[in-house]
C-alpha cells in the first residue's frame, strides 16, 4: 500500500531510475488489456534502474478478493501496490494537472535527466518502449 507520499518521492526523484507509474484497476478492461505489454516490457529491460511500479485503484475491500488473485494468476512480477488513499482527487492532480482521473493513465519520470512524461488512455507496447527509449538518449 502507497500513500501520497510516496508519489511525490517517485515524482521528487533526481536518481537516474527510469520510474513507469502505471494507474489501474482489475474492474477496469483496457488497464487489464494494456498489463501483458507492461509485464514484457519488464522482461525486456529488466535493468535495476528501471522500475515499473502497477498502482492498482481497485477498491480498498477487494483487495484480498479480486486484486491480489488477479496478480498471481496473471503472474505480474513487476512491483504492484495498492493506492491506500480515499479520495482520488486530492492525488489526481499531483501526477498531471490535466489529468481527468481515467485509467489506464501511465507517468514516466527519470530525474537526473527532467524527464517526466504522463499519457492517459492505453499504451501499446511499441508506445511503452518509445518513451523509455527517449530516457536513454
Amino acid at each position: 500500500m502507497i500513500k501520497v507520499k510516496q508519489l511525490q518521492s517517485w515524482k521528487a526523484s533526481v536518481s537516474d531510475t527510469l520510474y513507469i507509474i502505471n494507474f489501474w484497476a482489475t474492474w477496469c478492461k483496457p488497464c487489464v488489456e494494456e498489463i501483458p505489454d507492461l509485464v514484457k516490457l519488464s522482461k525486456n529491460y529488466s535493468d535495476p534502474k528501471i522500475k515499473i511500479i502497477l498502482v492498482s485503484n481497485d477498491f480498498k475491500k477487494h483487495i484480498q478478493s479480486h486484486l491480489i488473485p488477479f496478480v498471481k494468476a496473471n503472474h505480474i512480477g513487476s512491483n504492484v501496490v495498492f493506492m491506500d488513499e480515499p479520495n482520488p482527487n486530492d492525488w489526481i492532480e499531483l501526477i498531471d494537472p490535466n489529468w481527468s482521473g481515467a485509467i489506464p493513465a501511465t507517468l514516466f519520470i527519470k530525474g537526473n535527466i527532467g524527464f517526466s512524461e504522463f499519457h492517459e488512455g492505453v499504451l501499446t507496447y511499441q508506445e511503452l518502449e518509445a518513451i523509455l527509449k527517449k530516457t536513454r538518449q
